[in-house]
């Protein structure tokens, strides 16, 4: 599972939608939910795409090895990429191969441009090139390999993200939580253990609650928290704070109301990190000083 920030990040996200366009709250909470199972999409997705690239090279192999006139490369192949040990946990994971089965949308054609054009730039690459001459086949070595690699051609790829964003408009503002759980699936695989379950954004009905009730009380007290956050601005109205500044800080005051077994610097910490995704960037500052001085008046630790 991921930590509880990318469910706050989902809350906060609702909240502004909600201030843009009003709507019941159950139909709020349905729509929260609903883009938070997407994300998990999302993450099949990639996970899909690193395994059509091992797909797409044992192809190139045996097309190499159906050629009348072959060259040494093609009749001795280097399978060093299709044999990456994380490369297969990945092909022979049952919940990716399960999931995946029933949400067909989700497979790559092998023959996609985006995934050919990308296989071609990552082969082409010094550091494919240099992986593939190491001898041996240590689980560590690959392992780093595909971190690295999923990094410069996914996480890092302007083709791939515009080609997210044409899939699935949400997709595109959730492709940092996405890669956050790609980055950890690699990194928890172990050599001999087998991998048959793979990461959630929400593992059980308490995360669940967790972010029901956040959403709820931040909509239910909001005209209160607005009065308490006024209270604290020195020298500044209220009208001139930045929406989505104005909601991060709601959301984060709702929590340390209703929330008590939360610490109140873990909470701080939590939305100092969220207003670097959604705020300028010096927001974080801003907000950081606003609920700083609310935890003391409180004298909430």
């Amino acid at each position: 599972m991921l930590g509880r920030r990318q469910i706050r990040e989902k809350v906060v996200e609702s909240l502004y939608s909600y201030y843009q366009n009003p709507i019941k709250f159950d139909v709020l909470e349905k729509n929260m939910f609903s883009e938070i199972d997407k994300i998990y999409h999302l993450y099949i997705y990639q996970l899909n795409f690193l395994v059509a690239l091992k797909d797409l090279a044992e192809r190139q192999i045996e097309i190499g090895k159906n050629k009348y006139i072959q060259t040494d490369k093609e009749t001795n192949p280097n399978q060093k990429f299709i044999n990456n040990q994380v490369l297969i946990k990945l092909e022979e994971n049952d919940e990716r191969l399960s999931f995946t089965s029933k949400n067909q949308d989700l497979k790559w054609d092998i023959y996609d441009e985006l995934l050919v054009k990308t296989f071609q730039r990552m082969s082409a690459g010094k550091r494919y090139q240099d992986f593939m001459k190491e001898e041996g086949h240590s689980f560590e070595a690959d392992q780093k390999f595909i971190g690295k690699l999923f990094l410069r051609y996914i996480a890092e790829n302007d083709d791939f993200h515009d080609h997210l964003e044409g899939k699935e408009l949400s997709w595109a503002d959730d492709f940092h939580i996405a890669n956050s759980m790609m980055q950890k699936t690699i990194g928890f695989f172990k050599e001999n253990e087998p991998s048959h379950t793979l990461i959630k954004m929400i593992k059980d009905e308490e995360d669940r609650e967790f972010a029901r009730k956040l959403l709820k009380q931040s909509l239910n007290h909001w005209e209160e928290n607005e009065k308490k956050l006024e209270g604290r601005l020195d020298n500044w109205e209220l009208d001139r704070v930045a929406l989505m500044d104005k909601i991060i800080l709601i959301a984060a005051i709702t929590e340390l109301d209703y929330f008590p077994l939360t610490p109140g610097r873990v909470i701080i910490n939590e939305y100092i990190e969220i207003s670097k995704v959604f705020s300028t960037d010096r927001s974080n500052i801003f907000i950081n000083g606003i609920l700083d001085k609310y935890t003391k008046d409180l004298n909430r630790s």
